[in-house]
C-alpha cells in the first residue's frame, strides 16, 4: 500500500486557490503553530483557535495559551499580518470523559487517537457555526505525532461536517526544526511533554 506524502496533497491545493479562503487552523501551542502559520499565511486567512481540554494542569493551560496569544501578536507585527485569535472556555472534563479507560495507553496510542477526535471534532464545528471555508491542526509538525492518524481523523470529520479539512504533514521539510528556530527567535516556551498527565506519567515510568 503506497504512503501518502500528505504535504504534496497540500501543496495540490494550494496550486487550485483563487484567493485566500479562511481557516480554522487548530493549534495545539505557541512553538508547533509557529512554521504552520508562517507556511500557510500567504495563502489562507487564518484564525488561530486554541482548543486543547487535554492539557493539564489549568496554569500549564493557561501558560501555553498566553504564549500562543504573544507569538500570534509579535507574528502579525514583524510580517504586518492578520492572524487572528480564536479562544474557548477550558473543558478538561471533555477530555476525561473520551480517555476514559484508555489512561495507561502509551503515548501514541488509542488515547492520543481521540484526543485528536475530540480537538479536530470541536474545530470543525465551531468552523461550521462561523463559516470557515477549512479546518486544519498544527499537531503534524510534531515528530511525535502520526500524520496518517491526524489526517484520516480530520478527513472523516469533515465527511461528516461538510467543512473542507487542509491535508498537511508540516514536520517535512524541515518544519520542526524551522518550529524550534521561531521558537528561539521569539523566546517561545517550550513544553517538555504533549498535554495530559497520563502520557507524562506513563512516559516517566517507562
Amino acid at each position: 500500500m503506497t504512503k501518502i506524502n500528505y504535504q504534496t496533497k497540500l501543496l495540490d491545493l494550494i496550486s487550485t486557490l483563487k484567493n485566500k479562503p479562511t481557516l480554522l487552523l487548530h493549534s495545539c501551542c505557541g512553538p508547533c503553530s509557529t512554521e504552520v502559520i508562517n507556511f500557510l499565511s500567504p495563502y489562507f486567512n487564518i484564525t488561530c483557535f486554541y482548543y486543547n481540554p487535554n492539557i493539564e494542569p489549568e496554569e500549564e493551560y493557561l501558560k501555553r495559551k498566553a504564549e500562543q496569544i504573544r507569538f500570534i501578536e509579535l507574528f502579525n507585527q514583524e510580517h504586518s499580518s492578520q492572524i487572528k485569535f480564536l479562544d474557548c472556555d477550558y473543558d478538561n472534563a471533555m477530555f476525561k470523559a473520551a480517555s476514559k479507560g484508555l489512561e495507561q495507553e502509551k503515548e501514541g496510542g488509542a488515547r492520543c487517537a481521540k484526543c485528536f477526535y475530540l480537538r479536530l471534532s470541536h474545530t470543525a464545528q465551531v468552523a461550521k457555526q462561523n463559516n470557515f471555508e477549512y479546518f486544519g491542526t498544527t499537531l503534524t509538525v510534531s515528530p511525535h505525532k502520526n500524520s496518517e492518524v491526524i489526517n484520516s481523523i480530520g478527513s472523516k470529520i469533515s465527511s461528516l461536517t461538510n467543512v473542507k479539512f487542509i491535508y498537511g504533514d508540516f514536520k517535512k521539510n524541515d518544519g520542526y526544526k524551522k518550529s524550534i528556530e521561531y521558537s528561539k527567535l521569539y523566546n517561545l516556551y517550550r513544553q517538555n511533554y504533549c498535554g495530559c498527565l497520563y502520557g507524562k506519567e506513563n512516559n516517566q515510568n517507562e
